[in-house]
């Protein structure tokens, strides 16, 4: 499945400033509620929200390749606690890896992340609403 990319800075500087957050080994999860999610509903052929997701790799990772590796292994595993469990939708999500990713393995990242959701409040109760 294909993510909607977040691509404007000024919304990773925002997620940053006053998003929800959660901060663990291999990653950093910051969560705020994206104002665009009513227009990307509307242009959907389905009339769904969705998450827009943007990942977030510095240099003190690595190289090229490993930070394409981790941004690879995040990917996954953000796809693989969507597949898990349902998410509240129509938010902005900010995964910033840590320099502890680049010896991580996939389903260490997709256990960490689906604890980060959880811990901030993303986690839907009743998967029908």
């Amino acid at each position: 499945m294909k993510f909607k990319a977040v691509t404007e800075n000024h919304l990773y500087k925002k997620a940053y400033a006053k998003g929800e957050r959660f901060c663990g080994k291999y990653v950093a999860v910051y969560i705020l509620r994206d104002l665009a999610a009513e227009r990307i509903r509307n242009a959907r052929p389905d009339k769904r929200y969705v998450n827009r997701i943007g990942i977030s790799t510095s240099k003190k990772i690595g190289g090229a390749v490993v930070r394409s590796r981790v941004r690879r292994i995040i990917r996954e595993g953000y796809r693989e606690v969507e597949r898990s469990v349902c998410l509240h939708q129509g938010k902005l999500v900010i995964i910033a890896a840590r320099s502890a990713a680049a010896g991580a393995k996939s389903t260490d990242i997709a256990r960490e992340l689906l604890y980060a959701m959880k811990r901030v409040n993303m986690v839907k109760k009743d998967p029908t609403s």
